[in-house]
């Protein structure tokens, strides 16, 4: 095998095209077919590595070998993502008035139009109701009939949010016998919360403006708790398109943030992690794609139609899909604070070598 054929080099170098070099104006065009081009290839293998992500999490139990690659595939994603936030350095090279010379010739051509981009969102799970408005027309109306198809089909398809719902729901250890994991935690929550209002009713060194600060701020954590331990107000928020993971996934993500130091949960919370990071990478990609769009056209409308950088910036604030697992620190309580877990519950956290207990953790 030959270095050059393995790589079909000559039908990948023979992929950048000009427009702008046939009328003779400007050379940039090359640089900014390239970083747009080193873009979907990195598209494709997110992809790739989500599709490969979705598998095992198909596969009913997840047996607990398997999890270390889920994790290695996440962070696969996020190195994926350092890369391409770096490789806008390279475009930024372009000066405004060079992109000008060739901004005409792109036409409606836009990364608005990115299909495996389209698919990533899809993939991850990004709800159509997160998007920003593009107006009254669908956002896969500026795409052609294939990729419309492809792009829809993979909205319909079980995402990877729908798959870590999923596996979160069927944690086996927010109740087992007499132990109740929601119950134990909200009695812990309740004897922090008065102990928090307490320290402050009695700080001697507070005048009664400053006492009323601290205070609000205990009753509106206080109410930050109770919109997780109400089922109607957690559930409206669900309508509200607030909360995607459903209660108990959302509990189950919760316990193993608050036990990850059993040995069993190491992994499960690296996962979870893991995701966040991917969701943050993608909101950082945006938000220094907005920077870079202002930096080269301004106010300008996007060649897509769009509204330029102010629709970019829209999809940074909302396009994330784990927003309820970045939410999780709010409802940490300290390990001092913490229900120490029974002893038939430890004891079913442990490892077994190959037994069915380990089999049946997912």
């Amino acid at each position: 095998m030959y270095y050059h054929d393995y790589l079909d080099l000559d039908r990948l170098l023979a992929a950048q095209n000009p427009l702008s070099d046939v009328e003779g104006r400007t050379h940039d065009e090359m640089l900014f077919i390239i970083v747009h081009q080193a873009y979907e290839l990195w598209f494709k293998q997110i992809i790739f590595e989500l599709d490969a992500a979705m598998r095992t999490f198909d596969r009913q139990p997840i047996k607990e070998r398997e999890m270390g690659a889920l994790v290695a595939h996440f962070d696969r994603i996020v190195a994926i993502q350092r890369v391409m936030l770096e490789q806008l350095e390279v475009i930024e090279t372009l000066t405004p008035l060079d992109f000008l010379d060739f901004r005409g010739v792109l036409g409606t051509a836009s990364g608005f139009q990115s299909v495996q981009f389209r698919l990533v969102e899809n993939k991850m799970g990004l709800p159509r109701s997160r998007r920003p408005s593009t107006g009254d027309a669908p956002y896969t109306a500026w795409l052609n009939d294939e990729h419309r198809r492809a792009v829809e089909a993979a909205e319909q398809a079980k995402s990877l949010a729908d798959h870590v719902e999923s596996w979160l729901e069927r944690t086996p250890f927010l109740e087992m016998g007499e132990y109740d994991f929601w119950v134990e935690y909200q009695a812990a929550v309740d004897v922090m919360i008065a102990k928090e209002r307490q320290t402050v009713e009695s700080e001697p060194g507070l005048d009664t403006d400053e006492r009323d600060r601290h205070l609000a701020r205990v009753d509106a954590n206080r109410d930050a708790f109770e919109a997780i331990f109400n089922d109607e107000r957690y559930e409206a928020a669900r309508e509200e398109g607030d909360r995607l993971l459903s209660r108990r996934a959302f509990q189950a993500a919760l316990l193993i943030n608050l036990y990850r130091d059993e040995p069993i949960l190491q992994l499960p919370f690296r996962l979870l992690t893991g995701l966040v990071n991917v969701d943050e990478g993608f909101t950082a990609w945006r938000q220094r794609h907005v920077l870079m769009v202002t930096r080269m056209i301004g106010h300008r409308t996007g060649t897509g139609g769009t509204t330029g950088a102010e629709y970019l910036e829209a999809t940074a604030r909302r396009s994330r899909v784990f927003t309820d697992l970045v939410e999780i620190p709010t409802f940490l309580i300290p390990r001092s604070e913490l229900p120490p877990l029974p002893d038939a519950v430890v004891e079913a956290m442990r490892f077994r070598l190959e037994g069915p207990a380990a089999d049946s953790v997912r």
